[in-house]
């Protein structure tokens, strides 16, 4: 089941909050050589691109269907390209600036990834990366326990998603381990507020729960999706809804 980038900008003024706060704690330089991880439609690294005039950026990212997209945004300064970011890892370039918003998430083993990410950087260079905290997000936690349930379980075969992802702690560590100073970590709260039940399900629809959903049929998929409403309305009995979704920012710089 591929990307749907009609799905997942419905709810873009809220995955483009915490993009802006990212994008603040960056730096200009006189020259930058960046990259984008997990560009989805480009429309960020476009925005990027403005902000930061003596940047030159490539957008990344493994979605054909949200690279499309992107077709329309390239110029001298912005190009995009078709790789995940571990293929990146294995290319020659070397960059002044890396920068994802929402995307790392998606990755495994963050306790080699990051030093490999760092590794990249030039002397002076700047790492901003923003990821939705799964752990702590009560739809993630939802649909993971589901997965784990009959008869999702036996239809996965087994198969569910841990997060990845590690605590703010750790994070801090990893970056100071391998020498970023000017750090600047935070974990911040980006509240839905949704009217009714399938606002909150629209919301994980367009991202996390897309991996579950290609390894069902189709009838299968509409029991998942039912009975993952069914209980999203048990855990937000009251509506009007606040969903408080965690994000984790985090920046700093390369010796």
């Amino acid at each position: 089941m591929p990307w749907n980038p009609e799905v997942y900008n419905q709810f873009k003024n809220i995955r483009f909050k915490p993009f802006y706060d990212l994008a603040e704690l960056i730096t200009e330089e006189k020259e930058m050589k960046a990259v984008d991880l997990g560009c989805g439609t480009g429309e960020q690294t476009a925005i990027l691109t403005e902000k930061f005039q003596n940047a030159e950026f490539t957008g990344i990212d493994s979605s054909p269907e949200m690279l499309e997209k992107s077709k329309a945004l390239e110029n001298e300064r912005l190009h995009f390209k078709m790789a995940t970011t571990e293929e990146m890892l294995d290319a020659p370039e070397n960059w002044d600036l890396i920068f994802s918003n929402a995307a790392l998430q998606w990755s495994d083993h963050h306790y080699e990834l990051f030093p490999q990410l760092i590794s990249k950087l030039k002397s002076g260079g700047q790492f901003a990366v923003q990821m939705p905290y799964q752990p702590g997000n009560t739809l993630n936690k939802i649909l993971f326990e589901l997965a784990d349930a009959e008869p999702f379980r036996t239809q996965l075969n087994g198969w569910n998603r841990p997060s990845a992802m590690l605590t703010i702690d750790e994070y801090a560590q990893i970056l100071f381990d391998n020498g970023l100073e000017d750090l600047n970590l935070s974990q911040k709260v980006y509240p839905i507020i949704a009217e009714d039940h399938d606002t909150l399900f629209n919301f994980i629809s367009g991202s996390a729960l897309i991996p579950y959903l290609e390894r069902l049929d189709e009838e299968q998929q509409k029991s998942f999706t039912t009975e993952f409403k069914k209980r999203i309305a048990v855990n937000f009995p009251k509506l009007p809804a606040i969903y408080a979704f965690k994000r984790i920012l985090m920046y700093g710089r390369k010796k």
